[in-house]
């Protein structure tokens, strides 16, 4: 690289359900150079995320053919004309898939990290970021989990269903559950994450399987899947239960799965709650998350749980990956020069 060029990814096509390669390409683009009130920074982490795949198809919203792909990142100010940021300063910012990015304080999310020491980068973009934040934001105020508790979430390996299981646990919950994609994930889940029990859902039905690990019921299910998981759920919930709806995996890339849970009447036979998660919804919690959980950052109880891919021109492969589950935790991708 060099002073005067930047890259970027851009997506070309539309995909028609997995995406491919061939619907992106590497752009070599100008250095942007910062007018007032923003700030140039060099990226130095790049979130790779599920819900990249629905922007894809464009719409309302949507990300634009033959331009940089948004996401979040994590980067150093290398040149300033914000007058809230300095040259060297860190920053969280959603101008991501690019090795360089114009930000202003402030504008779409942009904060300047608070810089905790110990408290590796990656967890700015794992269980201090968005998944962090999303996971705490279910568990907390949807869900509002209880110490003593039992949850179970599915895609328990992924980004959001690590830091859930890591945040409910400090939380107090009496028993884990996880649902995830491979044997070596399900061991990973108990083996290394401290989850009670888990099940690879390739195995058998899902409700058959939740059931058999947690066979006297559970209070709370934090949904990153849809599809049969959440009809599973809805079997297994205790009265009273909650729902935190925070991803469909199940429905993304075209797969086929049953438009609503057949057993969707159980919500009100049971009493049960089920309410969306977005998580632009609860920046507010921000503070309250790394207040939390830099403590056992710090002491080791907890870690980041990231899959770190090296090298900016390797972002779509990681982006592919993570759909084909190569991930354990948040991927993400380490920007070198």
């Amino acid at each position: 690289m060099t002073t005067n060029t930047a890259y970027a990814v851009h997506q070309i096509a539309r995909p028609s359900g997995f995406p491919t390669a061939r619907d992106f390409a590497y752009a070599e683009i100008p250095m942007p150079r910062p007018a007032p009130g923003t700030a140039l920074v060099e990226n130095l982490l790049l979130s790779v995320d599920p819900y990249h795949r629905g922007l894809m198809d464009g719409g309302e919203g949507g990300f634009e053919l033959g331009a940089p792909l948004e996401g979040r990142s994590v980067g150093r100010v290398i040149a300033s004309r914000d007058p809230g940021l300095t040259e060297g300063d860190l920053v969280f910012h959603r101008e991501g898939w690019r090795t360089h990015a114009l930000v202003a304080l402030g504008s779409g999310g942009t904060r300047k990290l608070r810089g905790h020491e110990g408290v590796p980068l990656e967890a700015y973009l794992s269980i201090l970021g968005g998944t962090g934040l999303t996971a705490y934001a279910a568990l907390t105020r949807t869900a509002a989990l209880r110490e003593g508790e039992d949850l179970f979430v599915s895609a328990a390996a992924g980004g959001v269903g690590t830091a859930t299981g890591r945040i409910a646990r400090l939380l107090g919950a009496r028993r884990v559950i996880g649902s995830a994609g491979s044997a070596a994930k399900v061991r990973h889940l108990t083996g290394m994450l401290g989850f009670d029990a888990a099940f690879d859902y390739h195995d058998g039905p899902v409700g058959e399987q939740l059931a058999k690990a947690a066979p006297d019921g559970i209070d709370v299910y934090v949904d990153n899947v849809g599809g049969e998981h959440l009809e599973g759920a809805i079997d297994v919930l205790r009265e009273y239960g909650r729902i935190a709806w925070v991803g469909g995996l199940s429905l993304y890339n075209g797969d086929r799965s049953p438009a609503a849970p057949r057993n969707l009447f159980e919500v009100v036979h049971k009493s049960l709650r089920l309410e969306g998660v977005l998580v632009r919804n609860h920046t507010n919690l921000q503070d309250e998350l790394e207040d939390f959980l830099v403590p056992h950052l710090r002491s080791g109880r907890i870690g980041t749980d990231t899959t770190v891919v090296q090298g900016f021109d390797h972002t779509v492969d990681a982006f592919l990956g993570m759909f084909r589950g190569d991930n354990l935790g948040k991927m993400l991708v380490r920007i070198d020069d």
